[in-house]
């Protein structure tokens, strides 16, 4: 499997973990390299492990799952988080997507969608519902990135269209005749001229100011 996209389970929940490995270990495409049992333990495996995705629950003892998705955010881990939870209130979400999040799904999901959605974020795309979109939205600071659009080219404009469509890379490439290298430099741009810190943030950013793909 050298291929297949390697997943970190972080669940304090050992019934959990060892459902979520069951399930996902008759995948061919995906392997399940690790278990933690809370953040920390999240954090220190991410790091050993180099996992693609972390599936992460939000709601554990010690360092919750939003201190640990900064904590990545801080030592740069590459690594696609995807937010696991039991809670459907947007208050538990929400923060996790604002610290770094590339996604999230619920408990009850059915495993064909987990898998389906361990692949997406490890594509690049964003899985963002239309609800916590708009509560992220409402959430933001108005002030950031604000009038600095205009100094986005048109090749970074149709970019960030693209993010705000959920485009991974590959996909934006595809679509604009591109490399992928370029595509990624065009990535970059667009975050420091905005000031933002990721690509969901972005995605924010050209909802709120009507850029699309």
């Amino acid at each position: 499997m050298a291929d297949a996209i390697k997943v970190l389970l972080v669940d304090d929940h050992q019934v959990v973990r060892r459902g979520l490995r069951t399930f996902l270990e008759v995948q061919d495409d995906i392997e399940v390299v690790g278990e933690a049992a809370d953040g920390a333990e999240g954090v220190e495996r991410a790091e050993e492990l180099r996992p693609d995705v972390v599936l992460m629950d939000v709601k554990m003892p010690g360092m919750d799952g939003v201190e640990a998705l900064r904590k990545l955010r801080e030592l740069a881990n590459p690594a696609r988080v995807l937010i696991v939870t039991s809670f459907t209130e947007q208050r538990t979400v929400v923060p996790a997507l604002r610290a770094g999040a590339a996604g999230y799904v619920y408990k009850d999901v059915d495993p064909d969608a987990l898998a389906g959605a361990i692949r997406s974020v490890h594509a690049g795309h964003i899985l963002l519902q239309p609800e916590v979109a708009g509560a992220l939205l409402s959430q933001e600071e108005t002030g950031t990135g604000q009038g600095r659009g205009g100094s986005l080219t048109e090749r970074e404009r149709e970019v960030l269209g693209l993010i705000a469509d959920g485009r991974s890379n590959r996909e934006i490439a595809r679509a604009l005749v591109l490399s992928e290298k370029t595509v990624k430099t065009h990535v970059s741009n667009i975050l420091m001229k905005l000031d933002l810190s990721d690509r969901t943030q972005a995605a924010l950013w050209a909802v709120r100011h009507g850029v699309t793909g």
